[in-house]
């Protein structure tokens, strides 16, 4: 019945046109869609749709012949059956082909437009199928098609069931599906004989065809029997025609390459590819309908009927869908009786749903089709599984079945022989959204869905290079690029794992709505199917499966949270991949055996144009070759694979994959500061990197760059080891541990080399010196490695932390064994001279220190250089110290071997000082050098105060020179700047005043003659004095200093008291003393509070104080206590002595009789407690803190005056 119906629809493509208000269509030979659709609006009802061609090899287009009356189609026109430009290449074979459809008919198309599978359009298939499925509730006659689903896209396949098993008695395939399809269908299936009326209907169609074209309309002798008997068998012929049913493994292997050359019946044959949009629904349909133009018809269908049969419902759907389809306008009516030609009629395609006898509602098609739809892709969901659709002849019921689940069962799952086409669909689709560098952040959800599913698909062992590639594919889905950056990556592939798929469909199947979808009751007949539609009438209800529209991925992109998983995902998938590679070259035992002695012959790129990159090539081998990394002259693999091979290309992917995994692995692990587990990522690393070298035929400026980069953290995992020492065990224990999975990996590298090349940057050694030793080679072969080429100058920023790096490092080694050299020379007591051991290590420090210097001057570092200047200044105070030990202790003299050192140390911390420039550049390490070189002035001038070089300098030259080294020290101390250390500062600048006070009282002592200079010399003296004690005062922590320096000043008073004659001179001096007597109330006061803390901290303890600074300093206080007692009872007793005589001299003078009264009571009182020997500590400093009291109530008018 539907034959005859549809036998407008096989004809050949002849030409497309357009006329109307529809838009003019592509023509000829033209890739590029240039048609523009328009909305149609038919029987009353708008049904959106627009059609724009893809493709067309549809020769230009032809007018159409109008057949005289009468004409009979009987007789064959002189060019039947010959190859005709008009018909295009089906011409010959113009019977039945058009109709047949190849059962990969859509993979051939989404091969030719992988840009709108799994993306855009919803539907890919042949227009007959898109027809066929249609008219399921107009239609009796059976409907069997395949259904895949890649990504959004569903591809529709007619599944001739009966040709299938016609074929797999033969060849042994697809029993298991026999079996059950005569289960479930019927017992005694048979194949159905076309009638002879079908053979009559098909013969006088083609005939009407080529007098259409033939223009002459006269009629032919009959052609030869050979090619009647083509004519009468091409249905058959083509039935049984063996490439349109590939046999499972037919595939080539290189199919990955370009699959869509083979020929295995995956070719898209179609005379147009048709971008058609119905309602909401984009399809890329293949049709082969002519379309004729010319005159006044620029576009039109030709139909031929039989004026006995009237048009059915069926036959006008099908001509009103190839129009829309075809955006074609009018379609020509040829009508005959018994093959002779009557009348021509013109129809409107949208005239079309209302002709008499076949009036059809095009909302209710509208409705089917987005019902159909909806059911499919709401049950269609697991990518690379084949569907099967299916409708008995006669039955109002639609079955989907799994056909894949359905054939897992049985002993071999790769006997569905569509397999292999949807693995490579779903891989070319895969390697398409990756391409697409702008959007492919998008796709990443749905690529690695494509993926996943086409190496679930894949048998191991047959397709290895698919696998690996895939495998692969899924590992570049990771960013790996930037560590440090996860979040803000993460978060676009968050966002599109439901991007393309609505939310609506979490309502159940089996819900109240879609009972439909409900299995049937007889269990035996139907518990196979995965979906059921009870009655194809309910496909007409509107939006009946609107709910599930749309259809969510099976798997949606993993989000990964941290660093350390979203690697180890990475590096499953490149195990996999490694896998494949491997297990391939193990079987290609058709590999040609290689001459040992013959060298391979390698290909080389031209690099002429890169500029000497060949000298990038030998230094590369030089620099490995150096670092113990490759074997002479070998760079070959050791498992055979032939360089430019698709194994060998692929491996190094892989292995450049993995080293990058690993490197960020490290990294990650480094920042949790596990250092164990960093050193053995970096370790596999640079395991991977060294197989990559071994393979490679021509190394890649970017792989020596991320080669740069696993040397620099190698290094600084390294240091940090160094500086980690007592947490060693559980490093060590992380460093031993390993996966499965990296064993896996290794084994998989040592098949190509001995990952041996960079043993010496990744073992755990246990030694300081040799870590660090360690850390620095690895930047020194990272700065090497920059070195070539133009790596230096494109990588800048890299560049510059290998040496702030190498700078770094250099410094710890300095420092290290500067430290060493000072431990060597506490420890030295016996050997007064410097060993040589130690002017070993001084010379190995001054070299790294030198190195280091060097190092951040060339980044232009100079906070850094300065601080390494500042070590080298230390590095010469420890030298300078070394040599002071020399000689007997009682006559040790200032040495000018200490003197030569300490001069260097300043001179380099002047010069870290010109390296800052100013304070503004780095205040903290500006203050912190200033503080150095005043503390190196300080201890110069200091020993040259105690240990005068007196058997090589004079006096007055000591004299001058100490002078000058604390006037130096002063100046590099800065007392008023406010911070951590200005205290300290403040100490420093009172020691120095007290100091040169000291030496100047000294030399007053000591001096005879010259009266001007004992003069400036009582000056400075006196200057210095004040000047210490007032910035003691400003120290709470220096009460015994000031007492001292307080102590000094009274001596030095009564040193000028003996010089003077006159007793007024010697009472305004002796007032002079009592008043800086009465003065150092403030630090008794202090020592009396640190007393009273240290005596109730004690006390709440019940313990004795512990020997700290506070109890350290109580001898010293007893000590000045009793010189202060003592100067203050002998200051008293000459006051009261000189006022004695005084008043005897002269008139009596109140004032003076008070001072005379108040100071002998204090002499009194003084002389009373000196006495008790049983008196406390804090008791002796009350009663003289009582006496100060007294002396400065009872002195207070005078002392102002005797000052």
């Amino acid at each position: 019945m539907g034959d005859s119906k549809e036998a407008g629809t096989e004809a050949p493509p002849a030409g497309t046109a357009a006329r109307g208000g529809l838009s003019l269509l592509s023509q000829g030979e033209s890739e590029e869609p240039s048609a523009q659709g328009s909305a149609l609006f038919l029987g009353g009802n708008e049904v959106k749709s627009r059609a724009v061609v893809k493709y067309s090899s549809a020769p230009p287009r032809t007018a159409f012949a109008r057949l005289q009356e009468k004409t009979d189609l009987k007789l064959p026109p002189a060019n039947w059956l010959r190859e005709s430009a008009k018909l295009g290449p089906a011409g010959t074979t113009i019977l039945g082909n058009s109709r047949k459809s190849k059962p990969f008919s859509s993979f051939g198309m989404a091969y030719d437009f992988i840009d709108s599978v799994g993306n855009d359009v919803d539907v890919v298939s042949d227009s007959e199928n898109i027809k066929k499925l249609l008219k399921i509730p107009y239609s009796k006659s059976h409907v069997s098609m395949a259904v895949h689903r890649i990504g959004r896209t569903l591809l529709l396949d007619e599944l001739d069931i009966q040709e299938l098993f016609m074929r797999s008695s033969q060849t042994g395939d697809w029993t298991w599906l026999k079996e059950f399809y005569q289960r479930l269908i019927d017992q005694k299936w048979q194949r159905k004989k076309k009638s002879k009326e079908h053979w009559y209907q098909k013969a006088i169609l083609s005939k009407f065809l080529y007098y259409s074209i033939n223009g002459d309309g006269a009629a032919q002798p009959v052609p030869s029997a050979a090619e009647q008997q083509e004519s009468s068998s091409a249905d058959q012929t083509n039935d049984s025609d063996g490439a349109s049913w590939p046999a499972p493994f037919e595939m080539p292997s290189s199919v990955s390459e370009d699959p869509s050359a083979s020929s295995q019946g995956l070719k898209n044959d179609f005379a147009r590819n048709i971008l058609w949009t119905f309602e909401d629904i984009h399809m890329l349909v293949g049709s082969n309908m002519p379309i004729f133009g010319g005159g006044r018809y620029p576009a039109v269908s030709l139909r031929l009927r039989d004026n006995n049969k009237p048009i059915n419902v069926l036959t006008g759907i099908d001509y009103w869908l190839d129009n829309l389809i075809c955006n074609v306008p009018e379609l020509v009516m040829c009508f005959h009786v018994n093959g002779i030609v009557q009348k021509y009629e013109m129809i409107k395609t949208e005239e079309i749903p209302n002709l008499e006898n076949s009036n059809f509602s095009t909302k209710v098609i509208k409705d089917i089709a987005q019902n159909i739809l909806s059911f499919l892709k709401s049950n269609c969901t697991k990518e690379g599984h084949t569907y099967w659709l299916f409708k008995a002849s006669g039955s109002d019921i639609v079955k989907l079945y799994d056909l894949t689940t359905l054939c897992e069962e049985t002993e071999d799952k790769y006997q569905n022989p569509f397999t292999m086409p949807v693995a490579i669909l779903l891989y070319k689709v895969a390697c398409n959204m990756m391409m697409k560098k702008n959007q492919n952040k998008k796709h990443y959800g749905t690529v690695r869905t494509l993926l996943l599913n086409c190496v679930k698909l894949l048998d191991k062992s047959r397709h290895p290079q698919i696998i690996a590639s895939a495998n692969y594919m899924l590992s570049e889905l990771f960013q790996l690029d930037e560590p440090k950056k996860e979040e803000s990556s993460e978060s676009p592939l968050n966002e599109n794992s439901d991007e393309s798929y609505s939310e609506e469909e979490e309502e159940m199947p089996d819900s109240d709505e879609n009972g439909s979808y409900s299995t049937c009751s007889d269990p035996s007949d139907d518990n196979k199917a995965v979906a059921i539609i009870k009655s194809v009438g309910e496909l007409s209800v509107p939006e009946k499966y609107k709910s599930i529209h749309q259809i969510r991925p099976s798997c949606a992109f993993p989000v990964c949270h941290d660093t350390e998983e979203r690697c180890r995902l990475v590096l499953s998938y490149v195990l996999e991949g490694l896998k494949s590679v491997d297990s391939s070259i193990k079987k290609e035992s058709d590999l040609p055996a290689a001459d040992p002695n013959t060298p391979i012959p390698l290909k080389y790129e031209d690099e002429s144009t890169r500029g000497g990159p060949e000298g990038l090539e030998k230094q590369m081998a030089l620099f490995l070759d150096k670092m113990g990394s490759l074997q002479k002259g070998n760079y070959s693999s050791q498992s055979g694979m032939i360089p430019g091979s698709w194994q060998h290309k692929m491996k190094l992917q892989l292995i450049l994959k993995s080293s990058k995994a690993y490197y960020v692995l490290s990294d990650a692990a480094m920042s949790l500061q596990k250092y164990g587990r960093a050193l053995r990522y970096i370790k596999l690393a640079l395991q991977s990197h060294d197989t990559y070298c071994c393979l490679c035929t021509n190394m890649l400026s970017e792989v020596l760059l991320f080669l740069s980069q696993y040397l620099t953290l190698c290094g600084d995992i390294q240091l940090m080891l160094a500086q980690n020492a007592n947490n060693r065990a559980a490093h060590l224990e992380e460093f031993n541990y390993q996966t499965k999975e990296d064993q896996e990996i290794l084994h998989s590298l040592h098949r190509e080399s001995s990952c041996q090349g960079f043993a010496w940057a990744t073992d755990l050694s246990t030694d300081l010196e040799g870590q660090l030793s360690v850390s620095c080679k690895c930047y020194e072969a990272a700065n090497e490695i920059l070195q070539f080429s133009d790596l230096k100058s494109q990588n800048p920023e890299q560049y510059i932390q290998v040496l702030k790096r190498m700078g770094n490092i250099r410094n710890e080694i300095g420092v290290f064994y500067m430290n060493q050299a000072a431990a060597l020379q506490s420890e030295r007591v016996v050997s007064k001279t410097v060993s040589t051991a130690e002017q070993q290590l001084w010379k190995k420090s001054f070299s790294c220190f030198e190195k280091g210097i060097h190092n951040f001057e060339s980044i232009d570092d100079a906070t850094n250089a300065a601080l390494l200047l500042c070590n080298t200044g230390r590095l010469m105070r420890i030298c300078a110290q070394a040599h002071c030990g020399a000689g007997d202790e009682s006559k040790r003299e200032f040495s000018p071997e200490e003197g030569l050192y300490y001069n260097k140390a300043v001179d380099y911390y002047l010069k870290a000082l010109r390296s800052l420039g100013t304070r503004d550049t780095h205040p903290a390490v500006w203050d912190s050098v200033n503080w150095e070189l005043s503390t190196t002035y300080f201890t110069m001038a200091t020993l040259q105060q105690d240990y005068a070089p007196l058997s090589r300098k004079a006096q007055e030259q000591i004299e001058k020179e100490v002078s000058e080294a604390m006037m130096k020290s002063l100046k590099y101390c800065d007392v008023d700047l406010v911070s951590a250390r200005q205290p300290l500062c403040q100490y420093r600048a009172a020691t120095i005043h007290h100091r040169l006070a000291s030496m100047y009282h000294s030399c007053l002592r000591n001096q005879v003659g010259d009266e001007h200079l004992r003069k400036q010399h009582r000056l400075l003296a006196d200057l210095h004095y004040s000047k210490a004690v007032k910035l003691f005062q400003l120290l709470k922590d220096a009460p015994c200093e000031l007492l001292r320096v307080q102590l000094e000043r009274v001596a030095f008073a009564e040193f000028q008291m003996t010089s003077q004659n006159s007793n007024i001179g010697k009472l305004k001096t002796l007032s002079g003393a009592l008043d800086i007597m009465v003065r150092t109330k403030h630090a008794f006061q202090l020592i009396r509070k640190e007393l009273v803390e240290e005596f109730d901290q004690s006390k709440s303890e019940e313990t004795p104080p512990a020997a700290d600074s506070s109890s350290l300093s109580r001898e010293e206080v007893i000590k000045l206590l009793g010189i202060f007692e003592s100067r203050l009872s002998f200051l008293l007793l000459q006051s009261i002595k000189l006022l004695s005589s005084t008043k005897k001299k002269t008139s009596s003078n109140l004032e003076e009789d008070v001072l005379l009264k108040t100071n002998k009571q204090i002499y009194s009182q003084l002389l009373r407690a000196t006495a008790n020997k049983n008196a406390s500590l804090l008791e002796r400093i009350d009663i003289l803190v009582r006496s100060l009291d007294q002396l400065a109530r009872g002195g207070g008018g005078d002392g102002g005056a005797l000052q």
